[in-house]
């Protein structure tokens, strides 16, 4: 059985330190991978939180020079993306730490994309041929720190962006950019407000559920589900009810970094409509899955029959059916006071159409384990304003 107190190295798919206390550590990898001078990216809400404040006296008691680049919204946009790039240029730094939630992991590795080179940030969107990268532009190092356990981005390069002329958010990525380390410090989700530990545990667990349902046969993807849900979601409830658990919030932690690494395979209708709800009205992310989640689960019903029995088993469920399932879930976002529709949180049916149609759009919405019409997606996110669950 696995000490969630104790140090661990792993190796894939990228390198990564989980432990208590490991955020110490971050000094040392500055300077074996050469990083005299990193930007450290964050959004907004993170930026005068304590755990920012400690890694700069621990980079700078080690002689390194650390900048500050905070200007990145709930919603990351490319405005902000820019004005990182320019940041991290005029400051001459040499790498990047994106620390933070979603927001500000997505912000630091998407000024890592467009830092070093003359390429407009959508050149790097996921659908079009990767921009060439030669050893006159390359990537700038980037190490991922995430402190929630939620998001399970911090072992790729993709990243999500608001377009704010199109109001659209679209992914961007490269196959040569990956971090350099990552450092999973469950001590750094200890101070997590309770709304936020739900919100992002829930984002945790629907990563894992669109990932193992979609049709593609990607084994290794689908393992990594499975486990994530084997430890989200009974921790879930644990961390929200006992935040200073660190057994609890070491295994959400994991169990994040699994569930993000699954959906390498694709993700599905959730995240499709999410990502436009979250354009349009800068919702939280994790917030808009959990509304949306229900919906989708329901029009989904018919064609995850086959995989439900084991998404029950990993979660622990007593009984193996869709309707078992499906109510264990609502019970769970009742338990963590998730709101029951997307109307609680200020998106009216007046828009449900532009949203319908951006959200076909969308790179999760091809993955989806059923296809959709115009008027199907209408009446999902219908669904999702004006019911949820």
């Amino acid at each position: 059985m696995m000490d969630y107190l104790s140090f661990q190295n792993w190796t894939f798919p990228v390198p990564i330190r989980y432990g208590p206390g490991r955020i110490k550590e971050l000094s040392e990898i500055c300077q074996t991978k050469g990083i005299k001078k990193p930007l450290v990216v964050t959004d907004n809400g993170s930026k005068n939180l304590k755990f920012i404040e400690n890694i700069f006296n621990d980079l700078e008691s080690h002689q390194l020079k650390p900048g500050l680049f905070s200007n990145i919204s709930p919603n990351p946009r490319d405005t902000e993306i820019l004005e990182g790039k320019n940041n991290f240029n005029n400051g001459n730094y040499d790498g990047i730490i994106a620390i933070g939630g979603g927001s500000g992991m997505d912000g630091g590795k998407a000024i890592s994309l467009v830092a070093n080179n003359d390429y407009d940030i959508w050149d790097f969107e996921w659908e079009k041929q990767p921009a060439q990268i030669n050893q006159h532009n390359q990537f700038p190092p980037l190490i991922c720190i995430p402190t929630t356990a939620g998001t399970g981005a911090e072992t790729e390069s993709s990243a999500m962006v608001t377009d704010t002329k199109l109001l659209v958010k679209w992914c961007i990525a490269h196959p040569q950019q990956k971090p350099i380390e990552v450092i999973l410090d469950p001590e750094l989700t200890l101070d997590l407000p309770k709304n936020l530990t739900a919100w992002t545990g829930i984002d945790a667990l629907v990563h894992a559920i669109e990932a193992y349902v979609i049709n593609d046969f990607h084994p290794l993807c689908d393992a990594t589900a499975i486990e994530g849900l084997r430890l989200i979601y009974p921790n879930l409830p644990i961390v929200y009810n006992e935040p200073d658990n660190l057994i609890a919030r070491g295994k959400m932690l994991v169990g994040s970094c699994l569930a993000g690494i699954s959906f390498l395979k694709g993700l599905g209708f959730v995240h499709a409509i999410s990502h436009m709800v979250g354009a349009e009205f800068d919702t939280q992310h994790g917030l808009t899955n959990s509304i949306v989640l229900p919906a989708v689960l329901r029009f989904n019903k018919e064609v995850i029959n086959e995989k439900v029995p084991i998404i029950c088993q990993s979660m622990g469920l007593k009984e193996n059916s869709f309707n078992y399932l499906y109510q264990s879930i609502c019970d769970l976002l009742d338990q963590l006071d998730i709101p029951k529709n997307l109307k609680d949180i200020g998106v009216d049916e007046t828009h449900i159409d532009r949203l319908a149609e951006k959200a076909m759009g969308d790179s999760a919405f091809a993955t989806n384990p059923r296809n959709a019409t115009f008027d199907e997606m209408k009446e999902i996110i219908r669904d999702s304003v004006l019911k949820g669950r």
